[in-house]
């Protein structure tokens, strides 16, 4: 445990995402479910699983997988993606974060994410990290809450170093700055509460970190305007961003193969981070 009186821990992984023995902390969608197709129901508790490179460049990234706020594709979106971070030299930190609900409130994952980027950088030693290195990757809507992170609602503890966001419903599903007509509210409503109350693009603070933006232009799901409209806001903002709009790719495409050029996002990336 980080400290006797949190909830929360850090816990390494190793080919894998347990779950916790001592209670239940969250709900796989299938349990029997290979590792990089689990697919999380429910989430009771926050988590953050850590993955270890094995030739650190003293790097780090919180992983944050999408789902529509109502699931956590955290297999294809989460473990995977950490495993490619971790491959790169980058210490990478899968979170699990609650969903917005009557439960919880409709900004329980932005304050997770939060609360996890504040206990990764307080943990920088201990890891061997630059507390000035440390970044945000996040596909779907786990994009949305990566880009929450470098708003004025984030502590300057909680803000990334850097942001890869792909595929990311940044502000079209809010009132007013939809891109389909009439589009009705999302279901649960403290959902739909959320994206009218964080609108990233134009809540961003002065001097954003360096942005690499990934969409597909026919993303039948999330509307690329999304991508042109982050862009335009780091740039806005005072800072640098790198943008990819692929011309054909599947909603949620991630890290797999498609045969499409899009396919090559990831070595862009690459390419990127160590510039």
């Amino acid at each position: 445990m980080l400290n006797e009186s949190s909830s929360w821990s850090l816990r390494p992984v190793h080919g894998g995402l347990p779950q916790a023995s001592d209670h239940v902390e969250f709900a796989f969608e299938d349990p029997a479910a290979p590792v990089h197709d689990l697919v999380i129901g429910d989430v009771f508790h926050p988590r953050v699983f850590a993955y270890a490179p094995t030739k650190p460049n003293g790097r780090a990234a919180l992983v944050l997988a999408g789902g529509g706020y109502t699931r956590l594709v955290v297999g294809k979106e989460g473990v995977e993606v950490a495993e490619w971070l971790a491959a790169l030299g980058f210490h990478a930190f899968v979170l699990v974060h609650r969903f917005p609900s009557a439960r919880f409130g409709s900004q329980a994952p932005v304050d997770d994410a939060i609360e996890a980027m504040r206990q990764i950088r307080s943990r920088a030693k201990d890891f061997g990290l630059d507390p000035l290195g440390i970044g945000v990757c996040g596909l779907s809507s786990g994009g949305h809450l990566a880009a929450c992170l470098a708003t004025h609602h984030a502590p300057p503890d909680a803000r990334p170093d850097f942001m890869i966001i792909g595929y990311a419903p940044i502000s079209t599903n809010a009132t007013g700055r939809t891109v389909i007509p009439n589009k009705p509210p999302l279901p649960p409503p403290e959902k739909q509460a959320l994206y009218e109350a964080m609108q990233p693009d134009v809540q961003l603070v002065d001097g954003p970190p360096p942005t690499f933006i990934v969409y597909a232009a026919n993303d039948a799901v999330v509307p690329v305007e999304n991508a042109y409209r982050m862009h335009k806001a780091v740039i806005a903002k005072g800072g640098s961003a790198e943008l990819h709009v692929y011309a054909d790719a599947p909603h949620g495409f991630a890290l797999r193969r498609n045969d499409v050029p899009a396919d090559d996002w990831p070595r862009a990336c690459e390419r990127w981070l160590t510039a």
